[in-house]
């Protein structure tokens, strides 16, 4: 059992730890000094902005969702919780806020594309490399009811 809230400024510690474990659980792909100056980046960013979240029944953040202008710019689970649905209720929590929502996926993540061309996102682009301009293309995808 789970509920979705929006995060609390207290929350940033658990909301980086989560970035973490995922990242390091499903972005293989990365040079280890990229996913340092990655974390470097994103960890005072996501601390900063309003995160949806799935929490567990003690109140305990499971994982984050941040949509920015319709555009869905992270969403990222505790590997602990991979397989229970708590991704796909984030990606439809945000989905009726912004029914016409976009992401961007690592194109070396094959399992982040798959799962969102289950939720019924399409490839609408490619970039040859991702917003920071490092060497990690990505697949720009869009839902479609």
């Amino acid at each position: 059992m789970f509920t979705i809230r929006l995060s609390r400024p207290d929350e940033g510690v658990r909301i980086i730890e989560i970035w973490r474990e995922a990242v390091d659980a499903t972005h293989h792909f990365l040079s280890r000094e990229d996913r340092i100056a990655i974390e470097r980046e994103v960890g005072s960013f996501l601390q900063q902005e309003p995160l949806w979240l799935v929490v567990d029944q003690a109140d305990c953040p499971l994982a984050f969702m941040f949509i920015d202008d319709g555009h869905m710019e992270a969403l990222f689970v505790d590997p602990t919780s991979h397989g229970q649905g708590i991704g796909a209720a984030l990606v439809r929590h945000g989905l009726t806020l912004h029914p016409n929502m976009t992401t961007d996926v690592n194109e070396q993540n094959d399992q982040a594309i798959g799962f969102y061309e289950q939720m019924g996102f399409s490839r609408t682009g490619h970039s040859p490399v991702d917003g920071q301009g490092r060497p990690y293309p990505l697949i720009h995808l869009a839902y479609r009811r």
